[in-house]
């Protein structure tokens, strides 16, 4: 069973500024928390007990926000406020751990995830987490990462969770190349590359990969055996190229819906879908939309 996740944070967010230029781009909130409870949420929901967070001196916020907050709480509860209270102890269950280590240079996101290997070690699988996208699930029986989790138990091989886009959007993509068929969402197929944004008529398929992997613990010799490559950066996609080679990768098909939170359209599209069906606030934003909807 898969129990830890890597969530890399190190980035400085630049296609977040100027709203990330004095607070990490994953402490943005949408609607009532930050983008990064949302992952963790996420993470939590499929079993993982252990995440670890790879990240750089000007992220201390992330590591505060998982943190017990003795002064604040103290403060509510002696005005009373024990609903709100309760809602900051239980931010992440008692049974999960968070972990930080630093990645000291941007040196890419296969450098990041390499950074977290004293920590998950080289003999268990885990997951990796990019914090700039949201997996919305709801309406599921299960979130899209406890179904990955499930094809890894299945299948024994490493996954990619991928989604389909339009043909036209392809270009903005990694997007993967299978040994046969197109799986079915909630389903897995044997990968045979991933390319990087390939012109639109060059594109193998239209599943794009949006920033969830299932890998073994053997990943992190491959990242260190890697070169670096354009801007000195160690990319995660050429380890992944070498175990689809030595030991078979899949793509696994969501089911659910992306949110691209550091794009500003992507995070504003977040903002809709997760406020209209907030407990506390879903019914009045709907009254703010419809209110809008009339003014134009």
């Amino acid at each position: 069973m898969i129990r830890k996740a890597v969530l890399p944070v190190a980035g400085l967010g630049t296609r977040c500024l100027p709203a990330s230029k004095a607070i990490p781009k994953e402490m943005i909130t949408i609607v009532d928390k930050p983008v990064i409870q949302y992952v963790v949420e996420e993470a939590v929901a499929a079993g993982i007990k252990e995440i670890v967070l790879v990240t750089h001196s000007s992220k201390g916020a992330i590591e505060n926000h998982f943190d017990k907050h003795f002064e604040l709480e103290t403060t509510l509860e002696a005005k009373g406020k024990l609903e709100l209270l309760e809602e900051l102890r239980h931010i992440i269950p008692d049974d999960v751990k968070i972990i930080s280590v630093r990645q000291p240079e941007p040196l890419g996101l296969g450098h990041a995830v390499l950074c977290a290997r004293p920590v998950i070690g080289d003999d268990e699988p885990f997951a990796v987490l990019l914090p700039d996208v949201l997996v919305d699930s709801q309406g599921l029986d299960q979130n899209d990462l406890a179904g990955m989790i499930q094809a890894f138990e299945q299948s024994g091989q490493s996954q990619i969770m991928v989604e389909n886009v339009p043909q036209e959007l392809v270009y903005k993509y990694g997007i993967v190349a299978l040994e046969g068929e197109t799986p079915e969402a909630g389903h897995s197929a044997a990968m045979a590359s991933v390319v990087e944004k390939p012109a639109v008529e060059d594109a193998p398929s239209s599943l794009a990969v949006i920033g969830r992997y299932l890998l073994p613990g053997s990943i992190f010799a491959l990242l260190a055996e890697t070169q670096p490559g354009a801007g000195g950066e160690i990319q995660l996609t050429d380890a992944i190229d070498t175990l689809i080679a030595r030991e078979g990768v899949q793509a696994f098909r969501m089911q659910g819906a992306t949110y691209d939170c550091g794009h500003q359209l992507g995070y504003l599209e977040a903002i809709l879908a997760f406020a209209k069906r907030h407990p506390k606030f879903g019914a009045g934003f709907q009254e703010l939309m419809q209110r809008y909807v009339a003014e134009d």
